[in-house]
């Protein structure tokens, strides 16, 4: 059986993963649509220490450091190698736990969706180049309403660039029936870490400023050294487009740091509208208060992991 571990950015979810797999000789999948770029690591949260264990052997990983930046990592990509993680794992009968905040991501195994590789389509994008992205969000959101769903990722609209790939699956999708291959039925126990509110904010923003004192900005300013556009550095959100604002000028350090931490609140916000979402659509996921202590968290996803395998005999 699958272990997902989900919940917001800053609850400790790799910690607790980790701890986990160690109790059931696990390795973990990654479900995070940005730590797969390498040389992007305090911007997306990769914490690798904390895979390592305290007599230093570390629990293994897999989807972390896999593509280079200023690529363009998509859903599609990321089941195939998940399946191809999943798979190896599995030969070598070990537990596997896919652990993450990338709600589509995570979803995508959970609920097993079928997907086809959408190709670029250069005559609709010639179409769309030069309009606003106001423009882009609404042509997005009534292609959405043909399809009878919800303009509900806003990182979607985050840039032209996404908006006009988005548009562009949006439309291939309303011509073409999604899925020819199958993804496989995965039997899931979905556990969830949550946080009060307050405690969310508050973890968020000391971790903000422990990141920036790290060199985060640093790390964005390598990156544009080595030549990566800043187009595509702010198409990846976040820490990467406020930072990279900051350095082509666009935003003093006040405005950067008042903004991007305004703009990771609200991310957490919508990742649980999203967890709360994939509860609506038929996925049981078992809550956890995040405070609590680490052994009483691991024991209680073990007691759920015991319980949930009985059931399945």
């Amino acid at each position: 059986m699958l272990i997902s571990v989900l919940g917001p950015t800053a609850c400790g979810k790799t910690s607790f993963a980790v701890a986990l797999a160690q109790r059931l000789g696990a390795e973990i999948i990654s479900a995070d649509s940005r730590q797969v770029y390498r040389r992007m690591d305090l911007g997306t949260g990769k914490d690798l220490a904390d895979y390592v264990l305290p007599d230093g052997t570390q629990v293994p990983f897999h989807l972390i450091d896999i593509a280079e930046p200023g690529t363009k990592y998509n859903l599609y990509r990321y089941q195939q190698d998940f399946l191809a993680a999943y798979d190896d794992i599995r030969a070598r009968g070990r537990q596997v736990v896919v652990c993450g905040g990338t709600g589509l991501y995570l979803e995508s195994i959970v609920r097993g969706y079928n997907l086809s590789h959408v190709p670029q389509n250069p005559t609709l994008r010639q179409s769309l180049e030069g309009l606003s992205l106001d423009a882009l969000t609404a042509r997005l959101a009534a292609l959405k309403a043909q399809a009878g769903t919800a303009l509900h990722n806003h990182t979607d609209v985050d840039s032209c660039k996404r908006a006009i790939r988005a548009i562009e699956i949006e439309d291939y999708n309303l011509r073409r029936p999604v899925g020819e291959r199958e993804f496989p039925a995965l039997p899931v126990l979905n556990i969830g870490l949550t946080l009060p509110r307050e405690e969310r904010r508050a973890r968020i923003s000391a971790r903000l400023r422990s990141r920036l004192e790290a060199g985060m900005l640093d790390e964005v300013r390598a990156l544009l050294a080595e030549g990566i556009a800043p187009d595509d550095l702010i198409y990846y959100g976040l820490e990467y487009k406020f930072l990279t604002l900051h350095l082509i000028g666009r935003l003093t350090y006040e405005e950067m740091v008042a903004q991007l931490e305004t703009a990771i609140h609200q991310f957490a916000k919508r990742q649980m509208t999203w967890f709360r979402g994939m509860e609506r659509r038929g996925c049981t996921i078992h809550w956890i208060d995040a405070l609590h202590p680490m052994e009483e968290k691991v024991a209680a996803a073990l007691e759920l992991f015991r319980s949930t395998q009985s059931s399945t005999l």
